[in-house]
């Protein structure tokens, strides 16, 4: 049954509230249509003792949507408005940062609402809103929560449901954590993943159940805005249908302006459908668009090199694989292009073997003279280093950057010949502005690479893996072969831009933070 009197308190405590982000800080919050609508069915749809009929809704929706803003203000009334005595309500998310941003939004709303800010008391130190009337509080969960036990919910807030590395924090949460309470609400908010094994599409596949009347539970609320893995993405009708506040607060134009780039490039592509339209797409997409690639063979002078500043990636793979080292020269003047100049190592003795195995020409790149072996059955390392050594007295090498879980002894020989060499980690945080300026200068032809056959082969082996905030990173794992020289040549390029540009776009654009 519904309870219009119990929809419409709910509503009017958020129309109380203000919105905290840019051009829209410090305006009332007027629930959209489709806000509205969640709200008064989750707080006015009512069993016949009065309760809440509702304890876990599950809403789904395309990012840029106010979805912090509308979890915000639901814990806010959990903790305030809904006459609870002692509620706890906890914001959990994958980590502690991500859990904060719904926080940090309510402590924005408290601070321009004059009625809350008297009686709420925040304990920031440990990301508590305590609010004295009855004793009540929203609390951010730091990323153990799932080993503590005894927790009595009233409420839980969990927002990118996607980004939760397993079912642990979920299953503690909602399983008995808020027996004792006569209403709880566990109130999921998320964008769509990219992994079908998770917690969230488990989620995810009941709330489509439900809709699709397969199943019935009459205390889970299912709201998805997305479009079918079918459906056309490129048609901007289906844009509206998983953007419900298209047209409202978000610009119609920005989206054009997404999807043109997303056209361009595979990996944005998937970035877009996920993040703007709700897909669920795969975690690992073949990433370079080799006719673009091709496009940038460019022929290099290596005379007109000699004595040009440049920067090293070094990519050191086990002793019996191939070992990368690139060389990155940034451009003299806007004329010129970022210039690639890519060394191949591999263990003589494996060579044969490795071409009948891999089905890869290494023999013939060897005779052409794109791949160096050394002697024996392993790669020599102080063969390799001789050869940077060699090169320095061609080329000026500013830096070398190199994987920071590997060649620890080799690092220390590079240091002692004096070069500059700069420990770079394989996460997203440090892969992901170079991987997208590599395609950036790759689309706009920006970049010459002379065609080595070994870097294109290695090139088009690359997958690359998303976050929830849209960064990327090679991903070994799904790669079907060897990617050293990409990796090399990403880190290369990261150490050249930052070097050259120190008003660089990193600096504009950084990395995605959620």
């Amino acid at each position: 049954m519904y309870d219009e009197a119990k929809a419409q308190h709910a509503v009017s405590f958020i129309n109380c509230l203000k919105h905290t982000k840019g051009q829209w800080h410090g305006v009332p919050f007027a629930l959209l249509p489709w806000q509205d609508q969640i709200i008064r069915d989750i707080f006015g749809t009512v069993k016949e003792n009065g309760y809440r009929q509702y304890n876990t809704a599950y809403i789904e929706i395309s990012k840029k949507n106010g979805k912090s803003e509308i979890a915000a203000a639901v814990a806010l009334y959990m903790t305030c408005g809904d006459n609870e005595w002692g509620a706890e309500v906890y914001g959990c998310a994958s980590d502690r940062q991500q859990a904060s941003i719904v926080f940090d939004v309510a402590v924005d709303m408290v601070d321009q609402c004059p009625a809350l800010r008297k009686r709420i008391k925040p304990i920031m130190s440990v990301k508590r809103l305590v609010y004295q009337p009855t004793n009540s509080f929203y609390q951010v969960l730091s990323a153990e929560a799932y080993t503590k036990h005894g927790l009595n919910v009233h409420a839980c807030i969990m927002d990118e449901l996607h980004a939760q590395p397993n079912r642990n924090l979920y299953d503690v949460m909602t399983k008995g954590s808020g027996d004792a309470r006569t209403q709880p609400l566990f109130f999921l908010i998320t964008t769509a993943g990219n992994d079908r094994n998770s917690i969230c599409y488990e989620v995810h596949q009941k709330a489509k159940d439900i809709l699709a009347g397969r199943k019935i539970d009459p205390t889970f609320y299912p709201v998805i805005y997305g479009i079918e893995d079918t459906d056309d993405w490129a048609n901007e009708k289906n844009w509206y249908i998983a953007n419900p506040s298209l047209g409202y607060t978000i610009d119609i134009e920005k989206v054009r302006a997404a999807f043109q780039s997303a056209k361009e490039n595979l990996a944005e592509e998937n970035l877009f459908r996920q993040l703007r339209l709700n897909q669920w797409v795969k975690q690992s997409v073949r990433w370079m668009q080799m006719d673009r690639w091709d496009e940038c063979a460019f022929p290099i002078y290596l005379e007109s090199l000699r004595g040009r500043i440049c920067y090293g990636g070094l990519d050191l793979s086990s002793t019996t694989d191939i070992t990368a080292f690139v060389l990155v020269f940034p451009p003299c003047d806007s004329t010129e292009k970022f210039i690639v100049l890519p060394y191949f190592w591999i263990p003589e003795d494996n060579l044969a073997t490795r071409v009948r195995r891999d089905h890869v020409p290494y023999d013939i790149w060897q005779q052409q003279g794109y791949i160096k072996t050394t002697q024996g059955n392993v790669v020599h390392y102080g063969f390799i280093e001789a050869f940077i050594e060699e090169l320095h007295t061609i080329y000026n090498i500013k830096e070398i950057a190199f994987d920071r879980w590997g060649a620890v002894q080799m690092v220390q020989n590079l240091e002692g010949m004096g070069f500059t060499v700069i420990p770079f980690g394989q996460g997203y945080k440090d892969m992901s502005p170079a991987t997208k300026e590599l395609m950036k200068l790759t689309l706009e032809k920006n970049i010459a690479h002379g065609g080595n056959p070994v870097l294109r082969w290695m090139m088009d082996n690359i997958y690359v893996k998303t976050d929830p905030a849209g960064n990327l990173k090679p991903d070994k794992e799904k790669s079907t072969e060897r990617i050293d020289g990409a990796v090399a040549l990403i880190m290369a390029l990261d150490r050249a831009i930052r070097n050259v540009n120190k008003a660089s776009v990193y600096d504009e654009r950084g990395i995605l933070v959620l």
